[in-house]
């Protein structure tokens, strides 16, 4: 999809223009907590199972398989509200995944990973974003709540100036469209949702050293009260047509969501690629500084 020819002016009329152009060849969509209608079990043989008039889902992990789903439409940018509960007890070697991704070897991904760990031990919330096939920005965090007594809210906001990752309303990561200071940013390929409950044994809990312990199996993760507000990628109405709220089209972090997200990095953070020296020796990629 081509998008726009060379432009001669600043950032914020490029922005406009993106903004426009995105408005006129996608479908506007808000849905809400129908699992049924919006998703569809992609593999698992069983292990996903969905209920409750497509209210819950849930994804089951046992030695043979793990299982996932993915939405029947492909989004270029929304807003996703997704609420689950995680794999309790002890979940070492399970990951449960939920992202966004696009297909092919240049890919966009933005990615929630949890990894699970032994009985006590804090999950690890692994994130990662993708453009252009490329990788390698990983930041972790513990969370400050156990993930597995109850449902939180785990939201992806994607929009034409950013994205940021939320925890239960809170902004714990942010990447900024610069494309401006030559760094690729998700624009122009649409993106589906999808999660999975997979065994990563060989490296998701202490670098593969805690294997799984298949005596707890069926390993199951829950999730409920999906929410979207997005554009579905197509070619044939307006995304500008509804009268829909569209604020998140230009939202971005305000002061206070600056110092909670500063307040989530300063307790939580336990990696940033934007500090590891032995992974990066000869400089951080671009974006660490100009963020």
């Amino acid at each position: 999809m081509v998008l726009m020819r060379k432009m001669t002016k600043k950032s914020n009329y490029e922005l406009l223009l993106l903004i426009g152009f995105v408005l006129i060849t996608i479908s506007y969509v808000v849905a809400a907590a129908n699992f049924n209608q919006d998703f569809e079990v992609t593999w698992g043989d069983g292990r996903a199972k969905i209920v409750d008039g497509g209210r819950l889902l849930s994804l089951s992990l046992d030695k043979a398989s793990g299982s996932g789903f993915r939405s029947k439409n492909e989004y270029l940018f929304g807003k996703i509200d997704m609420q689950i509960k995680l794999v309790p007890g002890n979940s070492a070697g399970t990951v449960t995944a939920y992202y966004v991704s696009s297909v092919g070897s240049a890919h966009d991904e933005i990615d929630f990973e949890f990894l699970g760990n032994l009985s006590g031990d804090p999950y690890i919330l692994h994130t990662n974003i993708f453009t252009q096939g490329k990788g390698n920005r990983e930041q972790q965090f513990y969370l400050w709540f156990d993930p597995t007594k109850d449902f939180h809210t785990y939201s992806i906001l994607w929009n034409p100036q950013t994205i940021i990752l939320y925890v239960d309303g809170t902004p714990i990561r942010e990447f900024k469209n610069l494309e401006s200071r030559g760094i690729p940013f998700p624009k122009s390929q649409a993106m589906r949702i999808y999660s999975s409950l997979w065994d990563a044994e060989d490296w998701a809990t202490r670098g593969g050293l805690v294997k799984t312990d298949w005596s707890q199996a069926p390993f199951t993760a829950s999730y409920r009260d999906f929410n979207l507000q997005a554009c579905v990628f197509s070619t044939s109405s307006s995304c500008s047509s509804s009268s829909s709220d569209q604020s998140w089209l230009k939202q971005s972090l305000d002061a206070t969501g600056e110092a909670r997200m500063k307040w989530v990095k300063k307790n939580y953070m336990i990696y940033n690629y934007c500090t590891d020296t032995k992974r990066f020796p000869q400089g951080f990629p671009p974006e660490c500084s100009l963020s």
